[in-house]
């Protein structure tokens, strides 16, 4: 066996547990730059060297341009978009596997520019091109977890997943706090390698991530299906009726499918594109909505920017790092949580709820804030409060919106499209984080600890617009509570099966129910059973591939 042959084929010598841990592993990795990028621009910001080096601010730290400096970060968002309908594109023609790993070779080259930024046009670029990177690894690699994951667990999984976001904004923050030792914070090198270390998980994804097989819905697609019915077994740890009607499924919905094309997500946002009857329009906007309602929580405000919301509270410049490190770190916790319940619960609930908690907790920030503002000589009384209420942002949001906004987007599409129409979710993510990073500054230097009362209003809306507009109604064993919903509980369904929902002209969801119950056994559709299609000597074959994999 030569050295390619066995690097490709590693994951074989893999018990099924650890091959499951190798997966999310380097899952976890990949979407640890998307966390990363948002928190490592509040210290970067910060370094007083920084802002004279690409003109946006003086050499004791003040901003003299907040528009520039809101531009500078959020160009980033432009490239995630462009980045997440490439990567899918890609991933659905080369595989999920390939797909990321020329996502990561994006990110290695964006982040050695960043670090090596002479100008304010250097670091344009060199945000766009990281973009390009971080864009395709976000949107590719849910699609990876969902193919991979059973039907009752996806959403634990990619909860499980998304600690890695929050990972990487504590691991910025906790850089950041290390680095303002450094001369004072006046450093260059505190920016500087702020920026160099997000070419480390690069070079470990490059490095590992060929070691992996390459998701059995892709490999359906492109006709592999011995390959595909083999990592179905291996994740899965065994071969039973259930496995394997698991992979028929697959491999019937995979012979009707059709590679799309580069623009064909412009199409599908004017109604256009995709197979007759499949309604791709409807879950392009549900994905894109979703994630720009997230944005607009405040999550970013909290995220990017809580060094300065914690100087505004009378902090000191080493107190407000710590604690800014703190309150994101904190938002591990929160991603724990959501893989425990948003299985449990549904998607509706967990949107709804995390929406009302939000409120209340922007709610009660302003007003410690104002009362601050109103009683300086007691802002230290009022400082504990202040910081209290950030870190329950941080928890409640990530054990709801911060998973589910990422989930739903994975569920939705068919088979065919489901890499590169996830790009949806993460343009949705691309354009709620980019446009409200580019005016928090504005905002914050208007209004000032007032913005808290905007975003509180904000998070009342999404509650009645979540309940009325139904994305994700709670059902309980398959059948939904609310017949007019629009758009249907996807917990413990599997992916193949979900497709039948859109299949009907109709977006109440009472039409689209009743099309899951008419339709929703792909294999009796098809007038298939278990087996039904294997000769003895091949069901020995899966037997034994089953009991090596065991």
């Amino acid at each position: 066996m030569g050295v390619r042959e066995g690097y490709a084929t590693f994951w074989k010598r893999l018990s099924p547990r650890w091959l499951n841990i190798a997966i999310q592993t380097f899952s976890l990795i990949s979407i640890f730059f998307e966390g990363y990028d948002q928190g490592v621009m509040g210290g970067v910001n910060s370094s007083p060297d920084y802002d004279i080096t690409v003109g946006i601010g003086t050499s004791d730290g003040t901003i003299t341009s907040t528009v520039h400096q809101g531009g500078i970060v959020s160009v980033y968002y432009l490239g995630c978009i462009v980045g997440c309908f490439a990567g899918g594109w890609l991933a659905d023609r080369v595989g999920r596997i390939n797909g990321l790993f020329v996502a990561a070779f994006f990110a290695l080259i964006g982040g050695a520019l960043q670090a090596a930024t002479q100008s304010s046009d250097f670091i344009l670029v060199a945000r766009v091109v990281t973009g390009l990177g971080t864009g395709a690894l976000t949107g590719i690699t849910p699609v990876l977890i969902a193919e991979t994951s059973t039907a009752g667990h996806r959403g634990g999984y990619l909860g499980y997943v998304f600690i890695a976001n929050y990972l990487g904004i504590s691991i910025a923050y906790w850089l950041d706090f290390g680095l303002a030792f450094v001369d004072g914070g006046y450093s260059e090198l505190r920016w500087r390698f702020l920026l160099a270390f997000q070419c480390f998980p690069a070079l470990l994804l490059l490095a590992g991530i060929k070691l992996l097989p390459d998701s059995p819905r892709y490999l359906a697609s492109v006709g592999r299906h011995d390959d595909a019915r083999e990592v179905l077994i291996h994740v899965r740890g065994q071969y039973d009726s259930t496995v394997e009607a698991e992979y028929l499924e697959i491999v019937e919905v995979a012979r009707e499918s059709t590679r799309s094309s580069p623009i064909q997500f412009v199409k599908i946002l004017f109604g256009f594109g995709g197979k007759p009857g499949h309604h791709l329009g409807r879950r392009a906007w549900l994905s894109i909505w979703l994630q720009i309602m997230a944005s607009w929580t405040g999550i970013t405000a909290v995220t990017a920017y809580s060094p300065v919301l914690l100087k505004a509270a009378g902090y000191t410049q080493l107190t407000q790092n710590g604690l800014a490190g703190g309150i994101n770190t904190i938002g591990i916790v929160g991603t724990i949580n959501s893989a425990q319940i948003v299985d449990r619960l549904g998607r509706r609930k967990c949107l709804m709820g995390g929406a009302l908690g939000l409120f209340a907790v922007n709610l009660i920030a302003g007003s410690v804030y104002e009362g601050s503002r109103a009683h300086p000589q007691n802002a230290s009384n009022y400082a504990p409060a202040a910081v209290t209420m950030l870190f329950l942002f941080n928890l409640i949001y990530a054990a709801t919106w911060g998973t589910v906004a990422f989930l739903i987007p994975t569920e939705i599409w068919s088979s065919d499209m489901r890499a590169q129409g996830n790009g949806f979710g993460i343009t949705g993510w691309a354009l709620g984080v980019g446009m409200t990073v580019l005016v928090n500054p504005v905002m914050f230097g208007s209004l000032e600890s007032r913005t808290y009362f905007l975003f509180a209003g904000l998070n009342l809306l999404w509650i009645p617009v979540v309940y009325f507009c139904k994305f994700v109604p709670l059902c309980e064993a398959d059948v939904c509570v609310d017949r007019r919903a629009v758009y249907p509980e996807t917990a413990g369904r599997s992916l193949e099966s979900i497709d039948v929902l859109f299949s009907t002209k109709s977006p109440l969801n009472s039409a689209m129910e009743k099309a899951y119950t008419e339709h929703g056994d792909i294999l009796a559709e098809r007038g298939l059973s278990v087996n039904s299609d294997m000769d003895a000597d091949e069901k020995r074959q899966i037997e034994r591939i089953g009991n090596a994999s065991v």
